[in-house]
Parts: structure tokens; sequence; C-alpha cells
């Protein structure tokens, strides 16, 4: 597999987390994958390809509630793929999710359906299997993940046109 351009993106989770790779057009090897599988991504896809690693980071959630297990679990993995991607030759960043739903919604309190719709709108449609579009193979998680690696290309990669 070539791809001259592109980088990688993580919604990280507690048990699994969705990846994309993403060339500023079309998403490649979309997957909601067992945080331990997300290892062997990064070796196969992000440090042979020598790609930019993208994580979601957790950030606040200004209510002054403490958090619960889930959201240390969270950051723990966030944190051993980004040691894990630097290990082996990648660059990595982490982008929180205000800015990326204000990016691509014009404003922070979107909702995922919104973040959804927005880069429906700016891509086109999924597709079918047999009539794909430049996101097919994104659901679920996935498009959390696709949201961050929009965003993260949008305002460090050139066009690729």
């Amino acid at each position: 597999m070539n791809i001259p351009k592109a980088i990688a993106a993580i919604d990280p989770g507690t048990t699994q987390s969705a990846i994309v790779l993403w060339n500023g057009k079309h998403v490649f090897h979309p997957d909601l994958l067992p945080n331990k599988i997300i290892f062997e991504y990064i070796s196969l896809h992000v440090s042979l390809y020598r790609i930019p690693l993208v994580i979601e980071q957790v950030g606040h959630y200004g209510s002054g509630m403490a958090v619960g297990k889930d959201v240390f679990e969270t950051v723990f993995w966030s944190g051993r793929f980004a040691q894990f991607a630097q290990m082996h030759g990648s660059k990595f960043y982490r982008m929180q999710r205000q800015p990326i739903k204000a990016h691509l919604c014009g404003n922070a309190r979107a909702g995922d359906p919104n973040v959804r719709q927005a880069i429906i709108d700016r891509f086109g449609v999924v597709g079918t299997k047999k009539n794909q579009g430049p996101l097919y193979g994104v659901k679920s998680h996935i498009w959390a993940a696709l949201a961050v690696a929009v965003v993260w290309w949008d305002k460090n990669m050139e066009d690729p046109a």
C-alpha cells in the first residue's frame, strides 16, 4: 500500500478505539479495534510510512464533577498509543474535542450528529459497498476519529490537490 501523504487519527476508548487514515479526501482503513490491536495498526500503517498520529485528547468537563474510572482508562490508553508511535519513529499530536466541534460546526457545543453531518456535507456520502463514497467504512466511533483527522489536516497539511 502506498500512502504518499496521510495522517492517522484515533478516538481512544477504555477497551477499544476508533482509528482512520486520512489523506485530505478519502478515508483508508477505518476501524474500531481492541486497544491492544491498535499497536499493530500503528506499526503497519503509521510507523511504516512515517505519518503523523493525532489522538483525541481527553478534556475537562467544566462542570466540577468528578470523573470516573473510564476517563482515566481512556487517558492511560491515549498515552500508550502516543508513546508507542514515538518509540517507532512517528510524531504524535493531540487535539481536544471542543476545537474540533467549533472548526467543523462553527459551535463548540455541537453534538456528535452535527459533527457527522458537517463531515458528510463537506466530503459526500458514505456510499455502499457497490458504490463507495470517500467516507466508505466510517460508522460509530470512527466518525470521531475522522473528525480529529479532518481538523488536524485542515490546520496543518497542504491541500493534496
